[in-house]
């Protein structure tokens, strides 16, 4: 390094030194001459920084305010448009309500109007009857008379199908007349598709041979169906059969002149027939040696009560071609057969899918061993009146794949049949075991798992209660179930039927007969079965408030209160109204019309407009007003049994006869108060009465009761007076508990002239 650039460096450095230490001094030494600006600057900052943090604080705390207050209005809004809603819906409800009112009466009041026009056309009618001659059945007034009269059809203008598909439903008495009203109905009547079915068996009494011949030898070629149950034949009339050489079907149950060399003409010219009912015949085994041979393609066949073939008959089913086809066999009150004769017919008829043997007290366990051991295809077995089958039956059918079972009457069968049928049976639908006592809580448990149960009948099975019935409907047969009879099962509460109405969402059939824990509150969740259409409560308590209850239900349209002593007219008449003179029913008055308080005056017949079945037999307590509720309401009633109801009289009856006008079956028995008059206006009134009971009936007499038998299919008709179990006297007066004596076990009751045939002789 050179001296110069040493000096310079020295230079450098000094200059540097002095002036850091300079501007050091100046700064310290050398006050600020704009101190007092700076200073006042930052004090407006500090100023300003400070109004801003409490604008800011004061901001915040009018925003929370602010958005409280907003709030609250918004809310008390709201609370103002709520009541706004509410004050509008109360006054359209209000309006509504009044004028919901005004149409439900001003509909009750056009009801009552026109209940009471015709009514009084009715009275009109048949004061004019009275008048003129009495006017043949034929001629009766019907309810278009009543209600005015309807233009002219001439029905030989209707297509030919709509034609025949009416004859059809007619028998061939009813047919026979149409053919005589004039020729085009003549020719109406003689479509060979009526012909294909003829059933001489409903005018057995007064038909003769020479007309069945005759109608054979006519329509041969078309008949298909022959049913001559009960028709008493002459043994050439029976070989006529033979003409018909496409009949499929033939019914000669209970006919006493059938005969073993009938049947071989039958058998030579009917080869094709596919059904065959001997049933209570006086066949032997010649007979059975026939069907191999001349029926090779026989699927039905009934031999019930048919006590003169042997075992070596049965044997004789394997002859020739044999009966392979045969599907369905009854053999019920055979009790011939012994073990044998069931061999022999499980080598003859392996097919048999569905076998009837009814009555039969000799049948064992062993007999049903021989069938199952060749007859595998076995779906249904109807076993009533078989005591001696055990539980080792069902373990001998577990190769069958049975879909349906009915016992009886079985005290041997116990829990364990159902393990087999749980396990054995897994599409099951159908299960009737009623009246085996042994049957417990147990066997519903097994019978939960099934997935397929449609119906189930365990009634007079006294042993079942409210546990078994629980863990029933627990499994997934509850939604399957349609059908459900525990009539009798005297241990089963309310606690079943809330189950049921919780689990059964399909069931439409319910017995609940003699079920003497059930009570209004039980009955009550019935309603909320909503598929539920027929319901048996006869025997149990319900009272006026289940009945009402009931009748919330809309879809019932059978109904059985048998024996309910609790139920009044309270529960099924409604409240009176004068119209026009007289005294009806009509509604409540406006204020109880929404109330909850109305149960007690609600019409059970209101609320059941389609109730087509009713049963209140044995409820002496019902009177007149029962049956005028139903001519009002329940129009549509087919059947209705009020025997054993002693205050019904006959200006009910007459209601009844001008409004119900489907009425086809009628039970009055023990109605003692009915006369002749009652017969008559049925006669006018209902013209499609077909099955009349008037068991002690005193007032009505032998005369009429023969006239009505001309209207009716089958009638019961007894002028004595009601038994003591009845509980009241031949006025309708009740009994005493003395003057009602149990009657003698040795001690019989004998009708004369009970029964009246309702048949014509065939013009």
């Amino acid at each position: 390094m050179t001296p110069e650039l040493m000096i310079k460096a020295c230079t450098f450095y000094t200059g540097h030194l002095v002036k850091t230490h300079f501007c050091i001094w100046r700064d310290i030494a050398i006050p600020l001459i704009n101190e007092e600006n700076i200073l006042a600057e930052k004090m407006e900052k500090a100023i300003e920084y400070d109004n801003f943090r409490l604008q800011k604080y004061v901001f915040r705390l009018w925003h929370s305010y602010a958005a409280g207050q907003k709030k609250l209005l918004t809310e008390a809004l709201l609370r103002i448009r709520k009541m706004c809603h509410h004050y509008k819906l109360i006054i359209t409800l209000t309006k509504w309500r009044d004028k919901a009112r005004y149409e439900y009466k001003k509909r009750e009041d056009e009801l009552m109007l026109k209940h009471e026009l015709q009514l009084r056309k009715w009275r009109s009618k048949v004061k004019v009857a009275a008048k003129e001659e009495p006017i043949p059945p034929e001629h009766s007034l019907s309810k278009a008379s009543l209600l005015g009269g309807i233009p002219e059809c001439d029905i030989s203008l209707l297509p030919e199908r709509a034609v025949s598909q009416i004859f059809y439903y007619l028998t061939l008495r009813e047919l026979v007349i149409c053919g005589q009203v004039c020729h085009s109905w003549m020719l109406m009547t003689q479509a060979s598709s009526l012909w294909n079915s003829i059933d001489f068996s409903k005018v057995k009494n007064i038909i003769t041979d020479k007309y069945i011949v005759s109608t054979l030898q006519r329509w041969r070629l078309n008949v298909l169906r022959l049913n001559f149950r009960g028709c008493l034949l002459r043994s050439k009339t029976l070989r006529s059969v033979s003409l018909c050489r496409n009949l499929q079907e033939l019914n000669v149950s209970d006919c006493p002149t059938l005969t073993d060399e009938s049947m071989r003409y039958i058998s030579e010219g009917c080869a094709g027939v596919l059904y065959l009912n001997l049933s209570n015949t006086t066949i032997t085994n010649r007979t059975m040696r026939l069907l191999p041979r001349y029926f090779p393609n026989l699927q039905n066949l009934s031999l019930a009560y048919c006590r003169k073939f042997t075992d070596k008959g049965l044997r004789y089913l394997n002859l020739g071609n044999g009966c392979h086809k045969l599907i369905y066999l009854d053999l019920s009150g055979c009790t011939q057969i012994s073990v044998q004769g069931f061999r022999n017919i499980a080598n003859s008829c392996t097919g048999i899918m569905h076998l009837t043997i009814n009555d039969m007290p000799t049948l064992t366990d062993n007999c049903v061993k021989a069938l199952a051991e060749k007859c595998t295809r076995i779906t249904s077995i109807v076993f009533i009146g078989a005591p001696h089958i055990s539980d080792c039956a069902f373990k001998a059918l577990s190769t069958c794949n049975l879909r349906k079972i009915r016992f009886e009457g079985n005290k041997r069968i116990t829990d364990a049949c159902f393990k087999y049928i749980h396990k054995n049976y897994p599409n099951i639908n159908h299960i009737y075991m009623v009246d085996c006592k042994r049957i417990t809580d147990g066997s519903l448990m097994s019978l939960s798992p099934l997935k397929q149960l449609t119906v189930l009948n365990l009634a007079n099975c006294i042993r079942i209660g409210d546990v078994g019935l629980k863990q029933f409907l627990d499994g997934p047969v509850s939604t399957r179930i349609r059908e459900l009879n525990l009539s009798n099962c005297i241990h089963l509460s309310d606690a079943s039927i809330v189950k049921l109405s919780e689990r059964c969402s399909n069931l439409n059939y319910l017995s609940l007969r003699n079920c003497e824990y059930l009570t209004d509150l039980g009955i009550e969740h019935i309603v909320y079965i909503f598929s539920l259409v027929s319901v048996d409560l006869s025997g149990t308590n319900i009272s006026n408030e289940g009945l009402m209850s009931l009748s919330r239900h809309k879809k019932l349209k059978e109904l059985s209160l048998s024996e309910c002593y609790k139920i009044t007219d309270v529960g099924i008449q409604v409240p009176r109204l004068t119209l026009l003179g007289k005294v009806f029913f009509s509604v409540p008055p406006p204020a109880q019309l929404l109330s909850p308080k109305r149960d007690e005056t609600k019409a059970f017949c209101k609320g059941s407009l389609i109730l087509e079945h009713l049963d209140v037999s044995y409820c002496p307590q019902l009177s007149d007003e029962i049956i005028k509720a139903l001519a009002i309401y329940c129009i549509y009633l087919t059947s209705l049994s009020i025997a054993g109801c002693p205050k019904i009289t006959d200006s009910a009856m007459e209601m009844l006869s001008a409004k119900c006008h489907y009425l086809h079956i009628l039970d009055i028995s023990g109605c003692v108060l009915l006369t002749d008059q009652m017969l008559e206006d049925l006669q006018m009134g209902c013209k499609q009465l077909r099955i009349l009971k008037m068991q002690y009936c005193r007032l009505i007499s032998k005369e009429a009761a023969r006239r009505m038998s001309s209207m009716v299919q089958q009638q019961e008709y007894n002028p004595n007076d009601p038994p003591l179990w009845f509980g009241y006297d031949y006025e309708g007066k009740p009994l005493t508990k003395q003057e009602i004596t149990p009657l003698k076990e040795d001690e019989e009751i004998t009708v004369t002239d009970s029964i009246y045939s309702g048949e014509e002789e065939v013009v």
